[in-house]
């Protein structure tokens, strides 16, 4: 599992510890969790796009703790699998992708604020840009990754802040401007990431093939 944000570490860290220490002690799987918080990430997006954005904000919430149970879960248990890797991975993609579809489609039916499905698919891809930047830099350039300098002013913009950010735009009814600010935070940490890479490594050349 990827390192925690201060959302996880200071918000859903304290809640979930106590529900990780009793699920472990049962013979759930992480699989199964991790499966838990897609399927509740559904019910979430279904729940923005019929207007119940009051349920839509707490079954986020949820999610977000689930995404911390999960690793807490595996840390009780000794570490996660390469397999728990790449499912937790592709789930949090998949959950961040309901979700900002679930803004998306509240923002369109019960807002009145100039395209926001524009704003919803420039948020989804700011989003999954910066998952992706960071699997590249953690593939490419392990020592640049380990260094907790390169997220270092924006941590605040991983997976726990973005299902924050969502909940509480959602609980106040300004989907759209949760979208812009997801938006904002995850241009911002591109923006960090590159000019991180350019101060640190520079020219430096691939190794020959």
């Amino acid at each position: 599992m990827t390192s925690a944000g201060l959302v996880s570490r200071y918000i859903n860290g304290p809640a979930a510890a106590p529900i990780a220490r009793i699920l472990g002690a049962t013979p759930l799987a992480l699989v199964q969790v991790i499966g838990a918080g897609f399927l509740a990430a559904i019910a979430a997006a279904v729940m923005l796009g019929a207007g119940w954005n009051v349920a839509a904000a707490i079954v986020i919430q949820a999610v977000n703790i689930l995404d911390s149970v999960d690793d807490e879960l595996a840390r009780l248990r000794g570490g996660a699998t390469r397999l728990g890797e790449v499912l937790d991975a592709v789930a949090g993609r998949a959950v961040e992708s309901l979700v900002i579809a679930g803004l998306a489609v509240h923002a369109v039916r019960f807002e009145d604020h100039p395209r926001p499905e524009f704003l919803g698919a420039l948020t989804l891809g700011a989003v999954l840009i910066v998952a992706y930047s960071r699997a590249r830099i953690e593939a490419d350039l392990p020592d640049v990754a380990a260094n907790p300098g390169l997220d270092g002013l924006f941590r605040f913009a991983g997976r726990d802040a973005v299902l924050l950010a969502a909940a509480i735009g959602a609980l106040v009814g300004q989907c759209y401007w949760a979208l812009a600010a997801i938006t904002a935070l995850s241009a911002l940490t591109i923006a960090w990431r590159l000019l991180y890479l350019r101060v640190t490594i520079g020219a430096r050349r691939l190794p020959p093939a």
